[in-house]
């Protein structure tokens, strides 16, 4: 009796957590706003945040308000992410912003990365990363924003790879490999930050001379240290200024990661 009501209902999980999604492909919809508030903070700080399908927008714009460090950080990564709740964080914290879903699951729909930015989004694009999960057949893909510092090309990848149930270790470093190629294709300096689902993979970036900011953080989901910052081509602190907020207060099953750099822009800020 029991091994029979427990197959119905590993069933009935597999059923509904296997749906189908629809990825998109060269058509694949962009949403963008223009929110940008000047900042007076000198320093210059990347946040990321996995915002659990969209789901606790509220609670994510009250941890920003709350944390200074994310609030008043100059460009956010932003993953798992539906358009309306993009622009509401946008509108609430005064970002501008870009966003660019990968793919619409029947139930939680459009699902993607963004990239709030208080400096100029000069260029964006999708980056389709290789490999579809096992069983929902998705396919993930990275935003790039190119943001103006002041006549200092900055970009910006907000990157959110497929889980280590859906594709292999390997496959994982063929995506995280995808967007390093992308970023080496000229002079301007980098950012990646997101959701990588794994912390080794912090070793493919630093093989191309990447810093990985947030080695040290500590853990970003349960005792995970899977979300991330690493940067080429900008100062950073001898000693990374890394670190998460631990009290998410309900907003996600992640908790947010920032991290503080050395460089500073050339004038006064916007």
């Amino acid at each position: 009796m029991h091994s029979a009501r427990f197959a119905v209902v590993v069933s009935a999980l597999l059923a509904s957590g296997c749906a189908t999604t629809r990825n998109y492909g060269p058509d694949a919809p962009r949403f963008a706003g223009t929110f940008r508030v000047p900042d007076v903070d000198p320093a210059f700080r990347v946040a990321s945040f996995n915002i659990r399908f969209s789901r606790e927008i509220d609670k994510a714009i009250a941890l920003f308000h709350k944390h200074a460090e994310l609030g008043q950080a100059d460009v956010v990564a932003l993953q798992e992410m539906r358009e309306d709740g993009v622009e509401r964080m946008a509108r609430a914290l005064g970002f501008d912003y870009v966003y660019y879903p990968a793919s619409q699951h029947p139930s939680s729909g459009n699902f993607g990365n963004a990239v709030l930015s208080r400096w100029p989004i000069v260029e964006d694009r999708r980056i389709v990363l290789p490999h579809l999960s096992r069983w929902r057949k998705q396919q993930r893909s990275a935003t790039l924003a190119v943001i103006d510092v002041n006549g200092v090309r900055i970009r910006v990848y907000s990157v959110h790879l497929e889980t280590p149930f859906g594709i292999s270790g390997d496959e994982r470093r063929d995506q995280a490999r995808a967007i390093l190629e992308d970023a080496a294709g000229g002079p301007d300096a980098v950012i990646v930050a997101g959701d990588f689902n794994s912390r080794w993979i912090g070793g493919a970036f630093e093989e191309e001379g990447y810093r990985w900011v947030t080695k040290e953080a500590g853990g970003t989901i349960r005792w995970f240290a899977w979300d991330h910052v690493f940067t080429r081509g900008l100062p950073t602190p001898e000693k990374p200024q890394g670190a998460i907020v631990r009290d998410t207060e309900g907003a996600s099953d992640h908790r947010p990661v920032w991290a503080e750099l050395a460089f500073s822009a050339p004038t006064a800020r916007p």
